[in-house]
């Protein structure tokens, strides 16, 4: 009787390290945000019960928080808007044009394995987390929109160029 408990128990110990294993390996890139967490959540300077309740407390306090949370919100929700209809265009061309679809796709594959090739994946990966994190500002200071009305006019000139050869 005691073998079949002492059987259990080591099934259990080895199911909990491998589990444990597993969610170690999950949050490796997690580490020291995780660290620094756990030091403030268990109070490891004097100052961090006051700074965790000063965050919790400027959080919940204004309702200029709450109407900001609103626009942040409503601005996710306008991003995921403008996703699915880019999606959705990406079929529609699939259906109406399919020869102006192979070759966009396989454009736009090839630069990102040109790019994924030329660039080590953790920078790549630093680059990319950097401009999703900066993409709100550059969108509120009008960045994103500039370069992107520069670039609507380069394809334009470029669009125009080869009318007119092809005239």
């Amino acid at each position: 009787m005691w073998n079949s408990s002492d059987e259990l128990l080591n099934k259990l110990m080895a199911a909990q390290a491998s589990e444990t294993a597993s969610l170690e390996e999950q949050l490796q890139g997690w580490g020291e945000v995780i660290l620094i967490t756990d030091k403030v959540l268990r109070w490891e300077r004097a100052w961090f019960p006051l700074a965790l309740m000063s965050v919790v407390s400027f959080s919940f306090l204004t309702t200029e928080q709450q109407q900001r949370f609103h626009e942040i919100c409503s601005n996710l929700v306008k991003s995921r808007r403008r996703i699915v209809g880019w999606w959705k265009r990406l079929f529609t061309l699939k259906e109406e044009k399919p020869k102006m679809y192979f070759m966009t796709m396989l454009f736009a594959l090839a630069v990102i394995a040109w790019i994924g090739q030329q660039v080590h994946n953790l920078f790549l990966t630093y680059l990319i987390v950097s401009f999703l994190l900066l993409f709100p500002g550059l969108n509120q200071h009008g960045i994103i929109t500039k370069y992107i009305g520069m670039a609507k006019r380069e394809i334009n000139k470029l669009l125009k160029h080869k009318e007119k050869k092809n005239e």
